[in-house]
């Protein structure tokens, strides 16, 4: 069978048919969990609110109507808007122990090199939450859940050439917060 489409998944799944949400799931679940981990610092809570995004758009898939906004767009719209909520509740970030992040390189056999990615990872993380919020949500959107533009741009709820610039600037803040903890 050849691929569906995000549409054609999405009108099999308003029919009944309980197989296309499963692929709508298998097809997005990867990204949107990598998305919000990135934003929450916390694999148990990162996992808990993939599983409610993933029930808020089935939830909401009665209603969703193709508008010309991809459906990935929409989703992690709904990813944005709980991940929002998520830190209403909490009021702070959460630091990340190197257990947090050691399943996301099971793949490397190599300690020192599994201790090099998790000092990476920290550093990353240091320098994206000295961001801006908006510019750190464009960088996270198109560079660690890879999104164009044109999607970032839909679900923030900005134009293309906004997002750029948030881009630009907080692309150049993250140089910068990079090159100072390198010294």
């Amino acid at each position: 069978m050849l691929d569906s489409s995000d549409v054609d998944l999405v009108r099999r799944a308003q029919a009944g048919d309980v197989n296309a949400i499963g692929e709508l799931y298998d097809r997005h679940q990867a990204h949107v969990f990598r998305y919000v981990w990135w934003r929450v610092h916390d694999h148990r809570s990162a996992e808990d609110l993939t599983g409610e995004i993933f029930a808020r758009m089935v939830a909401s898939l009665p209603d969703y109507r193709p508008t010309g906004v991809p459906f990935r767009a929409w989703l992690y719209r709904i990813a944005h808007n709980l991940v929002v909520d998520y830190y209403r509740k909490e009021s702070g970030h959460a630091l990340v122990s190197l257990d947090q992040v050691a399943g996301l390189s099971e793949e490397e056999d190599n300690p020192a090199a599994i201790a090099e990615h998790h000092l990476t990872v920290e550093q990353v993380q240091r320098a994206l939450a000295g961001l801006d919020p908006s510019q750190r949500e464009v960088v996270v959107l198109r560079f660690v859940v890879g999104l164009p533009l044109r999607e970032v741009a839909l679900t923030l709820g900005k134009t293309v050439v906004a997002v750029k610039s948030s881009q630009h600037r907080g692309l150049m803040a993250l140089r910068a917060a990079l090159k100072q903890e390198q010294t």
